[in-house]
């Protein structure tokens, strides 16, 4: 497979209205992206890179790192494999339209598997990329580690990191763990596991 790009900062060169912005980072083409809410509520506003400089974001990469998305259990540039990590607001107080920017981001990473971190992630997620928003809560700790069928995705909500148990934690490492040694590839639009 042709790789789409190696820079794993903003790699398609988006720029939003309001600056400083927190674009994506990691492997833009990976399998696994990482969806959370902004820069105040998941870190990075110094950074400029999601989920780091905070609690959730070493929660996250703490889980990354046990299921070998992420090279260390912490970094404030993480190097990852398989996995990229976004917001649904590049800016702090960006307004709602902005999530065309995410929208187009996880059209371009074409992951199989969103991870929607938070509830703010997951309404947005179940809103745009599944037929369950009417069926389901946007309650990501109801949801956490468990397996929504989208349109062309497999979605698996987490709970806000910074609010996680120890349980938590391994509950989500043991679902990542299974979905890698499982054929979790969808077929797009079709949203069925292959084989």
């Amino acid at each position: 497979m042709k790789r789409a790009t190696d820079r794993v900062s903003n790699p398609f060169g988006m720029r939003a209205p309001g600056e400083p912005a927190v674009y994506g980072y990691g492997d833009a083409n990976a399998d696994f992206h990482v969806v959370g809410a902004d820069a105040e509520t998941h870190g990075g506003t110094d950074t400029g890179v999601p989920f780091t400089d905070s609690t959730a974001g070493e929660q996250l990469q703490g889980v990354l790192h046990e299921t070998d998305f992420a090279a260390d259990a912490y970094s404030d540039a993480p190097t990852l494999s398989n996995c990229y990590l976004s917001y649904l607001r590049l800016s702090p107080g960006d307004p709602a339209d902005l999530e065309r920017y995410v929208d187009a981001e996880i059209r371009a990473i074409n992951a199989h598997i969103l991870l929607p971190v938070g509830d703010d992630a997951l309404s947005y997620v179940l809103e745009t990329f599944t037929t369950q928003a009417r069926k389901l809560p946007t309650d990501a700790a109801a949801l956490h580690a468990t397996d929504v069928r989208g349109r062309g995705f497999l979605v698996v909500p987490v709970r806000e990191p910074s609010e996680w148990c120890l349980e938590e934690s391994q509950t989500l490492v043991r679902r990542l763990n299974a979905l890698l040694d499982s054929d979790y590839r969808q077929t797009k639009g079709v949203a069925t596991t292959v084989g």
